[in-house]
């Protein structure tokens, strides 16, 4: 029986029961922000020997209880949306979760922490007025938040001078930041940029539970390593997992300003280098600057789709045609695919747009 075959969901009791009964427990996250996150809920609150790992390729058998997060395979597949949500009552069943890891990733995952009260609560977290950054550095938050695409993005200098001679409270940085980010934007922005506004401060590696999110959706695709030690709760991964983090952002913006792209009906479709962060691009292109409701990012090994969720689900269809597996959920995917594939995937989008 294959992996896929064996795979099925649990409850939050039912899985607590098969990690205890397990002689090693073996965590396999997608390569995304809330799937890192709950895979550390569940590796922290583990009573015993663990693996935990970032992959988006096949998990063959092991003698191992073998639980993937946000993805398909192993013995016991946490699919629930969030994860992070579901991952949380797991690791409470196993004797002690953190809520604000659990929170940063619903932010991840595109969810809201007001829609998860007792986690608020746990964590002690409140909203401020400001901006969800990681860093106390303004200038180096606003340049390399992924939250939002506005002219300063990606240069940390350009954030230093649109921060210039404006009172630093948090109100007035958060209403200089929108107004930027939605000047020249689609009205979809409008929308968008309010995940970065009012955001919770807590006490983490992270000044937000906003800068969190983004930080880890940044290593859980760019050093997924780093991201696993991070979400463990190893201090010594943050200055690391800042720097991938700002290297996310930097390839992002750039390539939202600079990618090759084409117009089709419903669907832009954006032409990107190599090792740029296909999803995160398509996510701003999107909520930012594409004239079209969908948006597909092309790599040399990835096509990326942000757009309605029929349209992901075609996206879904268009994987499985191709023998390819599917990186995210909701409004967000990736689907890793070699180049012989990636215009059968875009042709199946422009055919469900049209």
């Amino acid at each position: 029986m294959s992996a896929t075959d064996r795979s099925r969901g649990e409850t939050a009791d039912g899985l607590a029961a098969r990690c205890r009964e397990a002689g090693f427990v073996r965590l396999v996250a997608a390569p995304d922000g809330d799937a890192l996150a709950a895979t550390g809920l569940l590796a922290r609150a583990v009573d015993g020997p663990f693996q935990a790992s970032v992959s988006s390729g096949a998990v063959g058998p092991e003698d191992a209880l073998t639980v993937t997060v946000g993805r398909e395979g192993g013995d016991v597949a946490l699919t629930a949306t969030p994860l992070s949500a579901a991952a949380y009552d797991t690791a409470r069943q196993l004797g002690g979760a953190d809520p604000v890891l659990a929170l940063a990733g619903v932010v991840a995952g595109g969810g809201e922490p007001g829609s998860h009260p007792e986690l608020l609560e746990a964590a002690g977290a409140e909203p401020q007025p400001g901006v969800g950054i990681p860093t106390d550095d303004l200038a180096d938050g606003l340049a390399n938040t992924t939250l939002v695409h506005a002219p300063f993005s990606g240069d940390p200098e350009a954030a230093a001078r649109a921060l210039a001679g404006l009172d630093r409270d948090g109100r007035t940085v958060a209403s200089a930041a929108a107004l930027s980010a939605v000047g020249d934007a689609t009205p979809r922005a409008a929308d968008a940029v309010e995940v970065l506004l009012r955001p919770y401060a807590v006490e983490a590696p992270f000044a937000t539970v906003e800068g969190y999110a983004d930080v880890l959706s940044a290593v859980a695709s760019r050093e997924p390593g780093t991201g696993v030690a991070l979400a463990l709760g190893y201090d010594a991964a943050r200055e690391a997992a800042l720097a991938a983090w700002r290297e996310h952002a930097e390839r992002a913006h750039a390539a939202v300003r600079d990618g090759d792209q084409a117009r089709h009906r419903g669907l832009l479709v954006a032409e990107l280098p190599p090792d740029t962060p296909a999803r995160t691009t398509a996510r701003l292109l999107r909520d930012y600057r594409s004239p079209e409701p969908v948006v597909a990012t092309v790599t040399d090994d990835t096509v990326a789709v942000a757009g309605t969720e029929p349209v992901v689900e075609a996206a879904r269809e268009a994987a499985a045609a191709v023998g390819a597996s599917v990186v995210g959920r909701g409004r967000l995917v990736a689907v890793p695919t070699a180049d012989s594939d990636a215009g059968a995937v875009v042709e199946r989008l422009r055919e469900v747009v049209a």
